[in-house]
């Protein structure tokens, strides 16, 4: 079972830009619905209907597709960022730059370009790197059950994000190392899909992808 540890300091000085670009965010914006349609798929990505975002997370979960988008930049460090306590799932964990669904009649290359500006209020050119299927559970308040599609972006470090603090608390940028160490030290910090995901990007900044 997964659980957050809210006892221990930040493992990371946070950057003061970081800090002032979620305080000096616009206007909070709701761009999550529990009403919106997913699409559910078998294991293998054939399309075998729709439900509810609720619904879909909901006990066990019912498999639908996902993405998750890492963004690099100059140096490359990622981006990762804290979930905001608003989200019902995994409130308060870090995680990758941009992760969410695509809905009833988008295809994964809109709904990537839709969430980088509704969190991160940017766009970018994105590389695919591969599909999985996983299900964590969150205590006793839900699932992700997902086939998930990861993505890599470069950006330059200079970027100005547009955080939607309802999505997003707090930002900052990690190198290769930090991350190793944020998962020895403090696993429990960082959110499942993450967690797995991570090998293969990695991989994939040093270039053997």
């Amino acid at each position: 079972m997964w659980r957050q540890d809210f006892s221990f300091p930040e493992f990371n000085h946070v950057d003061p830009r970081a800090v002032n670009a979620s305080a000096q965010s616009q206007t909070p914006r709701t761009v999550s619905f529990d009403h919106e349609p997913l699409i559910l798929v078998d294991e293998d990505g054939t399309v075998t209907g729709y439900a509810e975002k609720q619904a879909v997370h909901q006990g066990s979960g019912l498999l639908h597709l996902a993405f998750s988008v890492f963004l690099r930049d100059e140096h490359n460090r990622i981006m990762l960022h804290k979930r905001s306590r608003q989200k019902p799932l995994w409130p308060g964990f870090w995680t990758n730059s941009c992760c969410s669904h695509p809905r009833r009649n988008e295809t994964l290359e809109a709904a990537t370009a839709r969430r980088l500006d509704e969190e991160l209020g940017i766009s970018c050119e994105l590389r695919y790197l591969y599909t999985f299927n996983y299900r964590a559970h969150y205590l006793d308040v839900g699932s992700e059950y997902e086939r998930c599609s990861v993505y890599l972006g470069s950006i330059s470090s200079d970027v100005i994000f547009d955080i939607n603090p309802t999505e997003i608390e707090i930002w900052d940028w990690f190198d290769v190392e930090a991350i190793e160490s944020m998962l020895v030290e403090h696993p429990d910090t960082l959110s499942p899909w993450f967690k797995l995901e991570w090998p293969r990007v990695k991989t994939a900044l040093l270039g053997q992808f």
